[in-house]
């Protein structure tokens, strides 16, 4: 279904990163108007992830984070610094990683890296995380760039790791969204995908308490 709305890969790269440069660099405008949920999102998320991570057998630990679509990295300084011990971030925009750095403060000095490219070409490092957090992005990739991309981020995983994907869910087959370049696919697609690139959902949920009018959000831990 996707190859209909997606004639030109070229062209749905390119819009989509001409528009979020025009966005300006703040928590309203990471979360297109809707800065007031942004605390509600960090709590759920925050909930969710606490159930993994820990020491023994099975249980994720807590060294290295890559926060994915990281924007002026709203994910990491309230939900990824305060549990890990470092992070990565990796946007497309350099005007957001550029924020990134005076809007973390004191603690972005446990920031390892800032990268500045597309997921689609995005090769994390091998074994060197042990979450990988995807937040509202992966509608900007194609189907096939998709399961590439997580295929990678699996590889990028220390024993025991995490890929956590929270996303928009449309409530049957895909949605294009042509002011930003990007696609919202419903759960069954969503389950396809991650399918294909060798990975198993473990857990997942539904954001509670977002207002009626925007999309399901879940978030699906994965491994």
């Amino acid at each position: 279904m996707e190859e209909f709305l997606i004639e030109d890969q070229t062209s749905f790269y390119s819009k989509a990163e001409h528009y979020w440069k025009e966005v300006q660099p703040t928590v309203d405008g990471m979360l297109g108007g809707y800065g007031s949920i942004s605390s509600i999102d960090i709590n759920g998320s925050k909930k969710f992830l606490q159930k993994f991570l820990g020491e023994g057998p099975g249980k994720t630990r807590t060294g290295c984070a890559l926060d994915c679509g990281a924007g002026i990295g709203r994910i990491t300084k309230r939900l990824l610094l305060p549990l890990f011990r470092t992070v990565d971030l990796v946007d497309v925009t350099q005007e957001f990683l550029d924020k990134a750095q005076s809007y973390l403060g004191e603690e972005g000095k446990r920031v390892e890296n800032y990268f500045c490219c597309g997921l689609q070409d995005f090769q994390p490092q091998p074994e060197r995380y042990d979450v990988i957090w995807i937040q509202w992005v992966i509608g900007h990739l194609t189907d096939d760039h998709l399961v590439e991309f997580l295929r990678r981020c699996r590889s990028g995983l220390r024993p025991d790791g995490l890929i956590v994907v929270k996303d928009n869910v449309a409530f049957e087959g895909v949605i294009p969204d042509n002011v930003d370049s990007s696609i919202c696919r419903d759960l069954s697609v969503l389950h396809g995908l991650i399918s294909r690139a060798g990975l198993s959902i473990i857990c997942e949920e539904q954001q509670q308490n977002f207002p009626e009018e925007i999309y399901q959000v879940h978030t699906l831990a994965l491994r």
